[in-house]
Parts: C-alpha cells; structure tokens; sequence
C-alpha cells in the first residue's frame, strides 16, 4: 500500500480542522500526482468538493510546492462575510470610505501579493463582486473601496466551492465569465464515503495526533473498529473523522485497542442529499400531481392580494425560521434542507439576529416575519384542515 502524507507546520495546524491529507486510495494518490504536476504552474485553480473533504488544505500544500512558497497564503471565505464587507474584505478600503472606516485598510488580495490567495466558498460570492473580482484578475490590479488608485497585484488564484458552479450559471448566481477564469485547472475532491482506502489511514493518523495532544499513549485500532469506520456513510467527510476519532479517545481505556464500541458515530440519515434528492427529481417522469404546496400558494396568494409590506424578506425570514427550529437549531441540517450553504446560512441567521451574540440590524425585520409567520401558518393549517 503507497501512503502520502503532508503535514503542516505546527503553528499552522491549530486553525486547520484536518491537520493533513493522507493519500492511500488510488484515485486519492492519482490527485495527487497530478496537484503535484501543475503545482509549480502560475495557473489559477478550481476546487470543487463536498464541506470537510479538505480543499484548504489541498491549496496549501498546492503553495508550499510553488515557487510562491515562502510568501503570504492567505484564505479568505467568501460566504463568511456580509456582502456590505466583503468588498473590503478583498480589496481594501480607505480612510472615510464608509462609516466606521476610521483608517486605511489594505484587502486580502494585498496582502496575498506577492503568494496565494484562497477563495473558499467561492459560489456565495455576490454578484457584484464577481464582476470586480473578474476585473481584478484580467487586470491584476485592485482599487479600493473609496480610492481612485490602482495597485499592481502579482497573485495567484485558487478557489473552491461545493456546488456545481454549471448550475449556479444556469440558476444566474455566477457569471460564465469568472468561471473560465477560475477554472484553468480543475480538480475534483471527492466524498470520503467514495475513496474508502483513505478511511483507516486517515483514523490511524487522527489517532496520532490526538494522542499526542491528549498527552496519551497511542493505542491501535482492532479490526472490529476498523470494520465499523469503513461501513458508516461519513457524510461530513474528513472532519467528521477526525471528530469521531476524537470522542473515541475520550472515551477508551488506557492500555487497549480501540474497538467498535469506542467509537461512537451519528446516525446514518435516511433522507438523500440535496444533490441526489435532485438528480432524482430530474430522473423521475413528469406527473400532474399535486405539488403538495397548494395550501401555502393560496396563503401567498392571500398575502399579495392583502398588499403586505417586504413580503418576499418577511417569506425568507419565516421560511428560514421555521427550517432552524424544525432541525432543532441544527446549522448543517438546516443548510441542508434549505438547499443552501452552511456559510450563507449562517450569514442570514446573523442578519436576522437568531444567532445568540450576533444580533444585527435585520432583528427586527426578523421579529416582524416571524410575527407574520405565525399569521400565514395559521392560514395554511386552516386550509389544511378544510381540505
């Protein structure tokens, strides 16, 4: 068996979740040879890959082989930010450029000269802001917000996303001509649950590195615990290895394996994921039968015939509400059901103040739709019921 492994330094594994890639299956080893090829490349890079399957870390190790290597790497996510920030965020600002800009600030992209500048998240980007990140990256040059001037930028892009950007161009969330910019080299991650030689390489290192930080002796892994790892659908990918992995070690006792009964896993949901929930809305034949949103069409109806103010934000709020409660304050389940990122989520949550600690402007709006939440459920439960 070939095993690859890269780690980071010790200052730089602290912020990152899966601290490294371990290459064991062969399509993994393949992606690796051919990160290895273009690597040394000035192309721009596109990553595409499901949440945890460890795209960041890729990119790194993508720096550390360039000639960039002993310059900034800098990562930025792009569905992290408010889309009032994220210009800012990405191409600085000057002093009185907006309320609370009491200095100059010098963006990302900046502070990148000169290295690697790492886009995560890339297809939460605003529109608008793609249209300058696209001007950024034919001109290689970046104005901030309130300047006139330009400085020469010397950056090389990679960027990354879990959804299919195709689609998103379809939908009109993402412009056609940012992601043949972007997409000079394409490199697919795929799911843990699909390259299942990486499990117990991945385990066995996990093991390692938390029995170094837990100040324990290392233990082996059975085979029972093995088998138990390899069966279990790890939906959440390499960070939800190594969080198993974790709890496991909490959990033996010193001076045996670690077995099946150690490890301690989530439920396997029964519910398919928003790709395959919709590529099996696309395999199915088209039928005439009700939709099952009648009753809430009508309430929607009733609500445009009764003039209701910010009605489409009042919707959104409730409908996003309504989702948060249902998976129980969950933000992965939640983005799950919604369809939607976990970043955007929890951008939206923030804006409508139902995160504890981070009550924005968009509280209120966010009371008033719950208020008129309440109102049209009513409304469609009455309906419900008469049907």
């Amino acid at each position: 068996m070939q095993l690859s492994t890269f780690d980071l330094p010790t200052a730089e594994t602290e912020s990152i979740r899966a601290c490294a890639l371990v290459f064991s299956d062969p399509q993994s080893q393949q992606l690796l040879d051919h990160v290895e090829h273009i690597a040394p490349s000035e192309a721009s890079v596109l990553m595409v890959g499901e949440t945890g399957t460890g795209k960041e870390l890729l990119a790194r190790h993508i720096h550390r082989l360039s000639h960039r290597a002993d310059q900034a790497f800098v990562a930025v996510n792009c569905g992290a930010f408010s889309e009032t920030l994220i210009e800012s965020e990405l191409f600085g600002h000057e002093k009185g450029a907006f309320t609370g800009a009491i200095s100059a600030k010098a963006g990302w992209f900046e502070e990148a000269n000169g290295g690697t500048v790492f886009l995560d998240e890339i297809g939460d980007l605003p529109l608008p802001l793609q249209v300058k990140l696209l001007r950024v990256l034919q001109e290689r040059e970046v104005v901030r917000l309130g300047s006139r001037k330009s400085i020469a930028l010397d950056v090389r892009v990679i960027a990354a996303t879990n959804v299919h950007l195709d689609e998103a161009i379809v939908a009109g969330t993402f412009r056609e001509d940012l992601l043949y910019r972007l997409n000079v080299v394409h490199l697919q991650l795929l799911p843990l649950r699909e390259r299942r030689g990486d499990i117990v390489p991945l385990a066995q290192h996990f093991m390692g590195v938390y029995s170094r930080r837990l100040r324990r002796p290392r233990v082996a892994l059975d085979e029972s615990a093995k088998h138990k790892l390899l069966a279990h659908d790890w939906r959440g990918n390499i960070r939800e290895l190594e969080n198993v992995i974790h709890h496991s070690l909490l959990l033996v006792r010193h001076g045996r394996a670690l077995g099946a009964d150690d490890v301690r896993l989530a439920p396997v949901s029964t519910r398919a994921s928003p790709a395959a929930a919709a590529q099996a809305s696309l395999a199915a034949p088209k039928q005439e039968a009700p939709s099952g949103l009648e009753p809430l069409e009508q309430v929607l109806l009733r609500l445009l015939e009764d003039g209701v103010e910010h009605l489409h934000e009042r919707v959104n709020a409730a409908l996003l509400h309504k989702a948060y409660e249902f998976c129980h304050h969950n933000q992965v389940h939640t983005a799950q059901a919604l369809g939607m990122s976990r970043n955007m989520l929890r951008s939206r949550l923030m804006e409508l103040g139902m995160l504890a600690g981070n009550r924005r402007r968009g509280a209120g709006m966010g009371q008033q739709a719950n208020a008129a939440t309440h109102s049209a459920l009513e409304r469609v439960n009455t309906i419900t019921r008469v049907q």
